[in-house]
């Protein structure tokens, strides 16, 4: 299986997009500042995630959503997604 997620910086607002097949994994690196890009936007939380049995399809939803982040469609996506429970 491999999730679509988008995060949010507590600290900032801002969003991000990625895709894994280890969500609880990817988060972890994500707040531990794994990814560079990312450090100074922790702490991070997940405010959507999206399920895929197919790498390839998760990849063109990931590149789909990036290309209209911050835009409306991007909005709408994240007013109509329900919030994922904490666990993760």
């Amino acid at each position: 299986m491999y999730f679509v997620y988008i995060l949010k910086s507590k600290s900032t607002g801002r969003h991000y997009v990625g895709y894994t097949n280890n969500l609880q994994r990817r988060l972890k690196e994500h707040n531990n500042g794994k990814t560079r890009s990312l450090v100074k936007y922790i702490p991070l939380e997940i405010i959507l995630v999206e399920e895929y049995k197919i790498l390839k399809e998760a990849r063109e939803r990931e590149k789909q959503i990036k290309s209209y982040k911050s835009g409306e469609a991007f909005k709408k996506l994240l007013n109509l997604q329900p919030t994922p429970s904490a666990g993760c």
